[in-house]
């Protein structure tokens, strides 16, 4: 349900415009003219190919499709599966990731991880996975103007088969008005497909190819962190806390429940921590923000005396 939101949105936004309009008193055969559609479909897939390229254009079907069902993965799940494998880094050496690395889910991060038993550098391949990283984000923009493209030819088609079905009506002023009147109705269709088009197909799926996008970069920093971390050999709970800040609040605190991690407050996250423990880090953490409180408030009474202790002496000695 999640994963066909876009779908969802679409069938609810057309079922909503198509249904008030039939709610009003129209009737579908009305809206489902051949010529305007064909005007407004055709003209901008045709455009589309003009600005872009076949095989570009042949990844339509494939690139909605991901818009509509994109394959997801479980961000918590890899993060785990990065501090598992750092925990066996620091047993039994960087050698001994290889033969766990067929468990790796995430194809780039099983590829970040065989550099790692190669014997390449953090440095080395922070450099390859952000090459890697900057050319998928150009095939993406590419990906993502196309939809854009399309969404600003679809209203001018529209607007063009207008024009051609105003023009027909003119050509026929001298029949019965209500030719007239019918010939203006269906010279609007276009317009309204055209929009239509726009604003509920075509720049929708860029929006969520852009979302998709976003997300998956995020996921390659997660990803690059957590694997340099592993190769310079960092505590495991360091690893688990650094990576779980890319999660919400909430997420981060169920994520934490019942894992062994201390923070810089002294508090435990731990669904079995005691009580009377958290109290007393609360407790100490109050007094020492009173003695930190003391130690910066006795300067200033300090200074207080002796400012007045100077201004007694300046009028004492003006008295005399």
């Amino acid at each position: 349900m999640k994963k066909a939101g876009t779908l969802i949105g679409i069938i609810l936004g057309a079922a909503a415009i198509f249904g008030a309009f039939l709610w009003e008193g129209g009737s579908a055969d009305m809206l489902f003219l051949l010529p305007p559609m064909l005007i407004v479909f055709g003209g901008t897939l045709a455009a589309g190919l003009a600005g872009s390229s076949v095989d570009h254009m042949k990844r339509l079907p494939s690139l909605i499709k991901i818009s509509f069902f994109p394959k997801k993965y479980d961000h918590i799940e890899i993060i785990t599966q990065i501090v598992e494998l750092g925990t066996l880094s620091r047993k039994e050496g960087i050698l001994a990731l290889e033969d766990k690395l067929e468990s790796v889910k995430h194809p780039y991060l099983k590829k970040m991880f065989e550099m790692c038993v190669d014997g390449a550098n953090p440095d080395t391949i922070e450099e390859v996975v952000h090459n890697e990283m900057y050319h998928i984000s150009q095939r993406h923009d590419e990906n993502i103007n196309l939809f854009v493209k399309l969404g600003g030819y679809s209203p001018t088609m529209g607007i063009i088969g207008t024009v051609m079905g105003l023009i027909a009506t003119l050509a026929s002023a001298g029949q019965e008005p209500i030719v007239l009147i019918r010939h203006i109705a269906s010279a609007f269709i276009a317009t309204m497909w055209g929009i239509i088009m726009a604003n509920i197909f075509w720049l929708p799926i860029g929006d969520k190819l852009r979302l998709l996008h976003d997300q998956e970069m995020r996921l390659y920093e997660i990803m690059l962190d957590g694997v340099k971390s592993v190769q310079t050999g960092e505590i495991p709970t360091v690893v688990l806390a650094r990576l779980s800040m890319s999660l919400p609040m909430d997420e981060q605190k169920e994520f934490l429940r019942g894992k062994n991690v201390t923070f810089a407050s002294g508090i435990r996250s731990s669904a079995k921590s005691n009580p009377s423990e958290e109290a007393a880090n609360h407790t100490n953490m109050n007094n020492q923000d009173q003695i930190n409180l003391e130690n910066i408030m006795i300067p200033k009474d300090k200074d207080q005396r002796d400012k007045d202790q100077d201004q007694s002496s300046f009028f004492r000695s003006f008295k005399r």
